[in-house]
């Protein structure tokens, strides 16, 4: 499956948006089972779901696990979403859990507190982690703080590194909680890709392009990587220099070749 650019959130008991979600032009969708679904409407929230996942393709994020709430959701979803975001994610041992009710489903994991950050390796490794995403809202009240560029990068990277050392796909990055707010979103979005990360949650459809062409590579770098692959093949591949100069080794035509497949 192709990694998604944008993944758009939208609450499980709101059946009016869930007739609007899947055309916004988000590359997933993810219906929440979690924070944005009141206490009271947990159980009409989860009804509704299964039956938009047995028609609609969709990510669903489940409860909390270890939660009662998270059997029932995994009892009435794991044989319908295309893919499950488990929430809080702190230890390998939660993913296990899932995983175990609700087998040979797609799970991405989101970190979210300074628990799940330092396990977050364990995590990745997991063989049914297929991914993370950074649940910046979370892990900012968890921390006491109140998120930054500067003062989230030691975590955000982490998932980077550790997502690649376990030889999965890069992360995902958090919402914007700011809707209106393009210009905090395109910035956020352009860190996060200068990052490392490859894709971003979304809580409203006007911020779906935004994110998707953050995501989405240039002309100008598919320009730069055929540049960079057509000198390393003239040269037999040794390392050279292309004609404007730029030196060209293994490592430059890797990056090349990821941007070419689409996953920078």
């Amino acid at each position: 499956m192709t990694q998604p650019r944008s993944w758009l959130f939208a609450p499980g008991h709101n059946e009016k948006l869930l007739e609007k979600v899947f055309d916004a032009g988000a590359d997933a969708v993810i219906l929440d089972l979690e924070d944005a679904v009141p206490p009271t409407l947990k159980d009409r929230a989860r009804s509704i779901v299964a039956g938009v996942a047995t028609e609609r393709a969709c990510w669903v994020r489940v409860n909390r696990p270890y939660s009662e709430e998270c059997k029932l959701d995994l009892e009435a979803l794991a044989g319908r979403a295309a893919g499950i975001r488990i929430p809080k994610v702190q230890s390998a041992a939660d993913v296990d859990w899932v995983a175990q009710r609700a087998p040979n489903v797609r799970l991405d994991c989101s970190i979210e507190s300074a628990r799940g950050i330092v396990a977050a390796l364990e995590i990745i490794s997991n063989t049914a982690c297929g991914s993370l995403s950074y649940g910046g809202v979370d892990l900012d009240a968890d921390l006491g703080i109140n998120g930054g560029e500067l003062e989230t990068v030691f975590a955000r990277s982490t998932l980077v590194v550790v997502s690649r050392a376990a030889g999965k796909p890069p992360p995902s990055d958090g919402v914007h909680t700011m809707i209106d707010d393009d210009e905090g979103l395109l910035r956020e979005a352009q860190t996060a890709r200068r990052l490392g990360y490859f894709g971003k949650s979304a809580i409203h459809p006007r911020q779906v392009p935004i994110i998707n062409d953050v995501f989405s590579r240039t002309r100008e770098e598919v320009v730069w990587a055929e540049k960079v692959l057509a000198a390393f093949e003239a040269s037999g591949g040794a390392a050279t220099k292309a004609p404007d100069g730029e030196f060209v080794d293994a490592a430059v035509v890797l990056r090349a070749r990821w941007i070419l497949r689409g996953q920078l």
